[in-house]
């Protein structure tokens, strides 16, 4: 989350030296309810004496009202397809929703069916 919070960072200080400002927190989707909570409780428990400081970058973010870190369920976290190996069935299920175009199996039946009727 710590690289994800500061590549975020970077982009929206890109973003306001191109004059284009980010005024809303940018959304950090996470599918990891404890990470979630420990980045947005400002009071540490016994639990979480050994977070490093890459918690503290965070939750500094999100206090600051910089970030969001909503929640996303495990199987719509898209960024699976790039990090895992996947069943067939999730993969096309991301695959579907990222809007993917297979090149070497092109569907072009569907566009000529439509402008005959």
């Amino acid at each position: 989350m710590a690289s994800t919070a500061s590549e975020l960072t970077w982009i929206k200080q890109v973003l306001k030296d191109l004059y284009i400002p980010i005024r809303e927190p940018m959304k950090m989707f996470c599918d990891n309810n404890s990470a979630r909570h420990i980045a947005s409780n400002p009071v540490f428990h016994e639990r979480t004496k050994h977070i490093e400081v890459d918690c503290h970058y965070i939750r500094e973010k999100v206090q600051a009202k910089e970030i969001e870190t909503p929640y996303v369920k495990s199987k719509d976290q898209l960024a699976d397809i790039f990090t895992k190996g996947l069943i067939p069935k999730i993969f096309e299920d991301i695959v579907g929703k990222l809007e993917l175009i297979d090149f070497f199996n092109p569907n072009l039946r569907g566009s000529v069916e439509n402008k005959n009727r």
